[in-house]
């Protein structure tokens, strides 16, 4: 038998597999890292984060990347070469993440990858007739497992699209496996690029769980930040946002578009809450002239609201919910202060006080993603769900 194959069925057959998770997400701030131990699988899979570390591009990658970020007309050469290019990068942080905590590679059996989004395009955002849901995410599995020596499971999405889904949230199936909690109605809030949240009821019935896109998280406020201000990605500690003003004319253009109102669940992403958004919902409400700060404190509110909308729209009844939030946006003051604001019935509180880093959240969603691949079962969510009963991710060996 293939070695590698042989290798493969050692770690099946392994009471704890060492999984490292990536994740990169639409901010192009770095590589997430996270160093796992996974024990069983399904609802009674255990993990502990053993090492999680966000290892920064630099501004020559991050430029590489942004190139054909999101953009419908990119270079088709550069997304060929970026293919390679995401990979070969993040095998080489995996390597340096390896080293500098003074793990041997041969100790980690796994690396699950979610390479980095170019472009979402489900069919509520493409409208072509006749065209399926579309997601691509580059940084190829075969080179992260011939450059680091180590089996690779990555290109997540395109099974769930395949099983009738569109490649997005995957919150739900790590959110379902590693939070849900007998007793407690909970809503697990992402607030990444795009703002998502699982609901997981409190009797654990599999098909009650619901997960989906809202809206814009830090998308919008990053991709102004990045164009209107030199040097910085993001408003951190939202810095300038604290001292604009939010605008009533442009809030209300922004919260125009019919995504919004769309029922749950759906997906969304940079391609439609872009700078081109925003200046369209600027010259609607005739306030191309606003001060910078003042765009920045009405983008922050309008993606508070968007989610405090659709939670509401989404719980329907004051239930007695808990919130554990994760993400970068968790990290902004004044968006966390709107949404409790917004939303006072409900507890706010961050995944750490379940025991998993919030900024690690996602990178750990994938590496129990890749064990589910190797040893769990299709979890049966329901019709409702967007989510099929599938395994995900593409299997890459080292040799």
């Amino acid at each position: 038998m293939n070695k590698n194959w042989n290798r493969v069925f050692e770690i099946i057959n392994k009471p704890e597999r060492i999984i490292i998770g990536l994740m990169s997400g639409t901010s192009l701030d770095g590589l997430d890292i996270a160093l796992c131990a996974v024990n069983g699988n399904g609802i009674d899979t255990r993990l502990e984060v053993l090492k999680f570390e966000t290892f920064d591009y630099s501004n020559e990658f991050k430029m590489q990347v942004k190139s054909i970020f999101a953009k419908r007309d990119a270079d088709l050469q550069m997304v060929c070469l970026m293919n390679e290019q995401v990979a070969l990068q993040h095998a080489e942080l995996i390597l340096e993440a390896l080293s500098a905590w003074g793990i041997k590679k041969e100790e980690v059996d796994v690396i699950a990858s979610h390479g980095q989004t170019i472009y979402h395009a489900p069919k509520s955002f493409h409208g072509l007739p006749g065209y399926p849901n579309g997601t691509l995410q580059i940084g190829d599995g075969d080179h992260i497992a011939v450059k680091t020596g180590i089996l690779t499971i990555s290109d997540f999405r395109q099974k769930h699209i395949a099983a009738g889904g569109e490649g997005a949230p995957l919150a739900l199936y790590g959110d379902y496996l590693l939070f849900s909690k007998a007793g407690e109605d909970r809503i697990m809030l992402n607030i990444g690029g795009i703002a998502n949240f699982t609901y997981l009821p409190g009797d654990q019935d599999s098909a009650k769980v619901c997960s989906t896109d809202v809206g814009p998280g830090n998308t919008l406020m990053d991709q102004y930040v990045q164009r209107h201000f030199e040097g910085l990605y993001y408003d951190e500690n939202a810095a300038i946002a604290r001292t604009g003003q939010s605008n009533p004319a442009l809030l209300e253009a922004l919260l125009e578009h019919e995504f919004l109102s769309l029922g749950f669940p759906k997906t969304t992403g940079p391609e439609l809450f872009s700078l081109s958004y925003l200046e369209g919902a600027m010259t609607k409400s005739e306030t191309k002239s606003l001060a910078r700060q003042d765009v920045l404190a009405t983008l922050c509110c309008f993606s508070a609201e968007v989610i405090i909308r659709a939670i509401n729209q989404f719980l329907h009844t004051d239930q007695n919910i808990k919130v554990y939030m994760s993400g970068g946006g968790m990290h902004n003051p004044l968006l966390v202060s709107q949404l409790k604001a917004g939303l006072p019935l409900l507890q706010f509180h961050t995944t750490e006080s379940l025991g998993i880093n919030p900024d690690a959240k996602e990178s750990v969603l994938f590496a129990l993603l890749a064990n589910e691949t190797l040893v769990g079962s299709a979890i049966n969510f329901g019709d409702s769900s967007g989510a099929p009963a599938v395994y995900m991710g593409k299997i890459s060996l080292p040799g």
